[in-house]
């Protein structure tokens, strides 16, 4: 992953809660892929005006995150940074940025990943292809040519 955080055309803010520390006061590591996930599902509403949770679905093949910075409770407004980078027949990969903001407002980088997703036919429970309309949302939401 070449992380460039001008790339990401979309974030979310985070909402770092007491709960989220562990015993050294940071978020604990397994938060880190439960924020990919929330952005993931606010990602996918805003690329694609079709995508609907009740009809189309996808299952994660691969996920990984790069620990960078630790996050504690008095981090600036702290927000993930979603992008879908690559798309394939049946699978695509989400990459993740996670960031907050030192008192200059210059970007702090706390955590970095990427998923890679697989299209699958709820009833039948097989992959499928990416469906058409939703790469074109994808490329023009992201501007991609």
């Amino acid at each position: 992953m070449n992380l460039k955080i001008e790339d990401f055309k979309f974030y979310h803010p985070l909402e770092i809660r007491w709960n989220d520390l562990d015993a050294l006061g940071h978020v604990n590591n397994v938060l880190y892929i439960d924020y990919f996930q929330t952005g993931r599902g606010k990602y996918m509403t805003k690329a694609s005006k079709k995508w609907n949770w009740n009809k189309h679905m996808f299952v994660i093949a691969n996920i990984n995150c790069n620990y960078v910075r630790e996050i504690g409770l008095k981090v600036k407004n702290p927000k993930i940074g979603v992008r879908i980078s690559k798309m394939g027949t049946k699978s695509f990969e989400i990459e993740y940025v996670i960031l907050s903001e030192e008192k200059d407002h210059s970007p702090i980088i706390h955590a970095h990943g990427s998923s890679v997703q697989v299209m699958i036919d709820l009833e039948n429970k097989k992959s499928i292809e990416i469906p058409g309309w939703l790469k074109l949302e994808v490329k023009a939401f992201e501007q991609l040519k």
